[in-house]
């Protein structure tokens, strides 16, 4: 076994320049794969990381349509409903267009007794509920702008007209690596409140509501309830699972998400090729090695395993450099494009299609050269000029 190996490792980095060629084709590939499918993963994140004990209830014309503030009560008066909160889109933008940040006005301890996945000390939450002004701010705003817990954050409004300035209380930190911790949330009331003082048609109206259930198989029934007791109201209203949710914002981008995935897959099928021909040209060469082989005792199989063998060297030198690769780039990544997407880990199952990919080209690009060097004749082997 280890003189295969041995002679494996030989053959398969004979020709230097050409393999070397090859594995830096290799690397690259899978590294794009691999950056490739982490957008991917991170275009859904919103979505997986959802509870199936929340519910969103949204006007049904659309998001842009609110709805009224006595909503909630009635809605906490719908069976199967343990608790409701709410919240709205405020749209701010720190210092220049290109700083963007989610950003809510909630209300503020039923919103946050929703959400166990957002980590806050408890004496930061209990300085946020006590500041009418106070924020919570995501870990990842918080590094990319520098924001400490006490500093001031002037936000310039575009659906609420105005400077409006708020004081962190308060950094969560998510309970795993797939919480988003890009948003910035801070007091309905206090928007509210500001609002009905300048424009009081404005005021006592909410974006969304979030209902939490006792039962998260009854969301269906839950769902029907909630609309069935606003249906040919003024504001009819839209409930739905929080995926359900998530995931009709992804559709808006669906088409965007099959070219990337497609690219993906091109990616794969493009290095295959370059590698096929790689492996297919250092066969032909070596025919008259095989034959020798042949001749003196090793069988059809062995030829064909050793050229397999070698491919598969190859392939695995290309595609571990390549996983390893990706994990710089997807850093790099994160810093350029700031809070653009919230969770971007390169994931478990990534690294597993790209260990996968890597295989399937070695296997696929020996497969046609190893059938080819098992069947040759010795007496042609022998003769055969590479």
């Amino acid at each position: 076994m280890l003189f295969v190996l041995r002679l494996i490792a030989r053959n398969a980095f004979r020709q230097k320049l050409r393999v070397a060629l090859t594995i830096f084709g290799l690397t690259v590939a899978i590294a794009s794969f691999g950056m490739l499918r982490t957008i991917i993963d991170a275009w859904y994140a919103g979505s997986d990381a959802t509870s199936s004990a929340r519910m969103i209830t949204r006007s049904a014309v659309s998001l842009t349509f609110p709805l009224p503030l006595n909503y909630a009560g009635r809605l906490r008066g719908v069976d199967g409903v343990a608790s409701v909160s709410w919240g709205s889109w405020f749209g701010g933008v720190y210092q220049t267009e290109r700083n963007f940040f989610p950003q809510f006005a909630v209300s503020g301890e039923t919103f946050l007794g929703m959400y166990p996945e957002y980590v806050i000390p408890p004496e930061q939450l209990k300085a946020f509920l006590r500041d009418r002004t106070g924020a919570v701010i995501g870990r990842k705003t918080a590094d990319t702008y520098g924001f400490k817990v006490g500093d001031q954050v002037p936000l310039r409004g575009t659906i609420y007209p105005g400077t409006w300035t708020f004081t962190v209380r308060a950094i969560y930190d998510g309970a795993t690596d797939k919480i988003d911790t890009s948003q910035f949330f801070f007091h309905w009331d206090y928007l509210n409140e500001t609002i009905r003082r300048s424009f009081p048609r404005r005021a006592d109206l909410v974006g969304i509501y979030f209902v939490q259930l006792d039962d998260p198989d009854r969301a269906a029934e839950v769902a029907n309830s909630i609309d069935a007791l606003f249906r040919n109201s003024l504001a009819e209203t839209l409930t739905e699972t929080e995926k359900a949710f998530q995931l009709g914002f992804v559709a808006m981008t669906e088409a965007i998400l099959i070219a990337i995935e497609a690219v993906s897959f091109v990616v794969i099928l493009i290095i295959m090729a370059v590698m096929a021909n790689t492996i297919a040209m250092t066969a032909r060469e070596r025919i008259a090695e095989y034959a020798t082989l042949k001749a003196i005792g090793f069988s059809e199989g062995f030829v064909a395993r050793l050229i397999t063998g070698e491919s598969l060297a190859v392939a695995l030198a290309g595609g571990l450099a390549g996983i390893a690769l990706t994990f710089p780039l997807a850093d790099l990544f994160v810093s350029k494009v700031g809070t653009l997407f919230p969770v971007f880990n390169v994931s478990r199952q990534t690294i597993a299609m790209q260990l996968a990919a890597t295989i399937v080209v070695g296997l696929v690009a020996a497969a046609l050269p190893a059938w080819r060097a098992g069947r040759v004749k010795i007496v042609d082997g022998l003769r055969h000029v590479g």
